[in-house]
């Protein structure tokens, strides 16, 4: 049997208004919950929408451009964090606040790589969710795909996973997170100081060669096996990830 929810407290009954006038799509099974931020949000002259499943909220968001998307976690069938990773899959990359009745770190790691852009701990107060909706509204729907996908390569930063095409290939810690330095950059020219600010700590010696021993292990790994040349040299600056693959 489910957990009851915790219901949304009213911290203020004028809370602080959202700059612009937004349209909201609102995924939450229970319809108490759900009606109270409809009409919150109502009262302060935006238009929202309400969800009562993932399914649901799938194609609505498919069907209208949201400016947000408040997201339950708690949902029958699918869950929330299956729900934010489907609108992702599906480019729908309107800024998604999620809601949780349970404070414990793991879920909030959960929701943000499925792709959520912030959560909201129930019980809440109206105002501090108008808040960050404002956050959200003023960052706008940017392209974070929770998966990496550069050719046939791809890349998952949260299972720490790499494939080229359905073969896994596995790879240490720094030839990971060098790989994925290239993924978020393909067709781009990188020094090997940039290499080394984006996968090594300031404090690691930046004078060695260690960017040309990683690429090297990357290739054996990555592109040989393969028959592939993605990982290309660029003489004088330093190497580049082809961005069509090979």
């Amino acid at each position: 049997m489910r957990a009851a929810k915790p219901s949304l407290i009213f911290l203020s009954s004028k809370p602080a208004m959202l700059t612009v006038d937004v349209r909201v799509l609102i995924v939450e099974d229970e319809l108490k919950m759900a009606s109270l931020v409809h009409r919150g949000l109502a009262e302060e002259g935006h238009t929202a929408d309400i969800a009562s499943s993932g399914e649901d909220a799938l194609w609505m968001a498919e069907a209208h451009p949201y400016d947000a998307i408040v997201l339950d976690v708690m949902l029958p069938g699918q869950s929330g964090f299956d729900t934010c990773r489907q609108l992702r899959n599906a480019g729908i990359w309107a800024p998604v606040l999620m809601l949780t009745a349970r404070d414990a770190v793991g879920d909030r790691v959960a929701g943000l790589d499925a792709g959520a852009d912030d959560y909201l701990t129930k019980p809440f107060s109206f105002a501090e969710l108008l808040a960050r909706l404002r956050a959200l509204v003023r960052r706008g729907g940017v392209e974070r795909p929770t998966e990496l996908v550069v050719g046939d390569l791809r890349l998952d930063p949260a299972s720490r996973q790499v494939w080229r095409n359905e073969t896994e290939i596995k790879l240490s810690p720094k030839e990971f997170a060098l790989l994925e330095t290239f993924m978020r950059r393909p067709g781009q020219a990188l020094s090997r100081l940039q290499l080394l600010e984006h996968a090594w700590d300031f404090a690691y010696e930046n004078r060695s060669n260690v960017i040309d021993v990683y690429v090297r292990y990357l290739r054996e790994k990555v592109d040989r096996p393969f028959s592939s040349s993605s990982l290309e040299t660029v003489r004088g600056v330093g190497y580049r990830l082809r961005k069509e693959g090979p």
